[in-house]
């Protein structure tokens, strides 16, 4: 049984790896939420959230009236099709992507001059990490490692209420990188990754201008992997 103070994002790859093993194989209806629970130690609305990771993620999927079901092997780039927005009763995706663009790319603008190299290196390996997990299919771990990246550069943000302001909107962000992950292919991916390493080479440069045109880029180009032009 998993520690009781573990986040569900280690719940999520507990059952990422239960799915990778085959000990939940596809098209099988997963366990209830009662008895997963139970399983991990967790409070249902922790498995929920991890739960609805792996639904972004495209691991799992949930049918109405049916449950919730372990997506079938290689569905996820051939669908062609996403999970359904978790926030569309507050913000449409499309102002998500918009909002990121102007906020990440002034961050990144401000954060020039500002990331230790310890932080910096640390986003060297997020970025490694992140191409690793990609390529053995470890989605969450993926996802972490971007999520960790984008961090770094706004704690280094000299704008107090920029950093405010992020946090407010974090839920909402965080899930636009995990959104475009199922109809995401290996190209994707690497462009991806290569835009990661150009960010830091501005960043390392103290280049305040370029770290925000190669911020924004990136976040346009994750956003037309999403089938949005923002």
């Amino acid at each position: 049984m998993l520690n009781k103070t573990l986040l569900p994002q280690s719940v999520a790859r507990e059952i990422q790896t239960m799915i990778q093993t085959g000990a939940l194989k596809a098209g099988e209806k997963i366990p209830s939420q009662r008895e997963f629970s139970q399983k991990f130690g967790i409070s249902r609305a922790s498995l929920r959230e991890a739960l609805l990771t792996l639904e972004t993620l495209g691991l799992l999927k949930t049918e109405a009236g049916r449950g919730t079901y372990v997506a079938a092997a290689g569905s996820r780039s051939e669908s062609g099709h996403m999970a359904p927005w978790r926030y569309s009763d507050s913000y449409p995706a499309f102002d998500v992507f918009q909002t990121r663009i102007l906020l990440e790319g002034e961050i990144a603008r401000l954060s020039a001059g500002r990331l230790t190299q310890l932080q910096l290196d640390a986003m060297e390996t997020a970025t490694r990490t992140m191409e690793e997990a990609w390529a053995k299919q470890d989605l969450v771990s993926n996802v972490e490692a971007d999520l960790l990246f984008h961090g770094t550069i706004v704690s280094a943000c000299s704008n107090a209420m920029l950093k405010a302001l992020y946090q407010t909107v974090r839920d909402q962000v965080t899930e636009t990188q995990r959104q475009p992950i199922p109809i995401t292919d290996p190209e994707r991916m690497g462009q991806s990754i290569a835009e990661h390493r150009r960010i830091i080479t501005a960043l390392r440069a103290n280049d305040g201008p370029a770290a925000r045109h190669e911020m924004e880029t990136h976040i346009r180009n994750t956003a037309r992997c999403a089938g949005l032009t923002p």
